[in-house]
């Protein structure tokens, strides 16, 4: 909805559709045993350990995500979809510029050219998200905002294979609008597709900003040019609102949820997990929105709208596998 960051947070997003940007970073999987395959069963036991924390921290990765997503929805009566856009772009960017302080200078034009696609982008797929949000439920929203990262994987591969997975997607895409988007609301739906076409073009300039930026300096940079897009639409949509002590605190929380702890625990599993792996548990997304629009929204899906999901899942993660079995194939 996809909801699709090198050297810092940027590959995260681009495995979800490119999975091999992301294999430069340092160790692309577990680290060998020192003490080899004859090692005791207590190593063994806590190199099992170690495999599975990078996993653990990829699905509280998304836990947090949606959790926060499913926050921004109980805060919007308060402060409208603008105003929670505006509230979470700000707070997330000021947490970034503190805890990364960005240098400014010795930048070229192009490096400044492409943080600011990247906040544009940025800026575009949380305020069309969050559009979609107020009008359709949250595991919908998400699907179909991750129909942008599978395209770009689709194109970018150009295996007819892959065909075979766009068209399993839109066979779950037709499933949820029921033979008509009106089912769902059309608006909403189109801000959510809309939020998925602003997610590939996140994905496309979140690596080009990895590439020319150390460490997260171009993820905080373009967080403050989406903040600063951003502030406009919310001031004019909820004015006073975003005042409020309370709103306030429950944007902070959305911002802490939805962008600063999940960069940080996506940052800290790619450093072990092998970029593949990644990209498939990032292919999850719609069924833990699913699980967080239930539990916190009371938004209950009917069985069609869970096959649906089913589809467009099982065509994000075969588009990836096949993506990761050419690579494997020409290495």
């Amino acid at each position: 909805m996809n909801d699709q960051r090198s050297a810092a947070a940027e590959p995260a997003a681009a495995a979800v559709a490119v999975p091999e940007a992301v294999t430069a970073l340092d160790g692309a999987g577990p680290a060998p045993d020192p003490r080899g395959a004859d090692a005791p069963t207590g190593g063994s036991r806590a190199a099992r350990r170690a495999a599975l924390a990078p996993i653990a921290l990829v699905v509280a990765g998304g836990l947090s995500v949606q959790f926060g997503s499913a926050v921004a929805a109980l805060l919007m009566p308060k402060a409208g979809a603008l105003g929670v856009v505006t509230l979470r772009l700000v707070a997330a960017a000021l947490i970034l510029l503190v805890a990364c302080r960005p240098k400014v200078r010795g930048h070229s034009r192009a490096d400044w050219g492409t943080v600011l696609a990247f906040g544009v982008a940025m800026g575009g797929m949380n305020t069309l998200f969050y559009l979609a949000l107020d009008r359709i439920p949250l595991g919908i929203a998400v699907t179909l905002e991750v129909l942008g990262p599978l395209v770009l994987s689709v194109v970018a591969s150009r295996r007819l294979v892959n065909l075979v997975w766009a068209g399993l997607a839109l066979v779950g895409v037709v499933l949820l609008g029921g033979g008509g988007f009106d089912r769902l609301d059309p608006v909403g739906a189109a801000f959510a597709l809309g939020a998925g076409a602003m997610w590939a073009a996140y994905i496309v300039f979140s690596a080009r900003t990895g590439r020319r930026f150390p460490q997260a300096d171009g993820l905080a940079l373009a967080m403050v040019v989406a903040a600063v897009l951003s502030l406009p639409l919310g001031v004019l949509e909820s004015g006073a609102k975003l005042t409020v002590p309370s709103t306030v605190a429950l944007g902070a929380a959305v911002a802490v949820l939805s962008s600063v702890l999940p960069y940080t625990l996506e940052l800290m599993a790619l450093r072990r997990l092998p970029a593949p792996t990644f990209a498939v548990m990032m292919s999850l997304e719609p069924a833990i929105a699913a699980g967080a629009g239930f539990l916190i929204l009371d938004q209950a899906l009917s069985t069609t709208d869970a096959l649906a999901i089913a589809l467009v899942i099982g065509a994000s993660i075969g588009a990836v596998r096949s993506r990761t079995g050419r690579t494997r194939r020409e290495a």
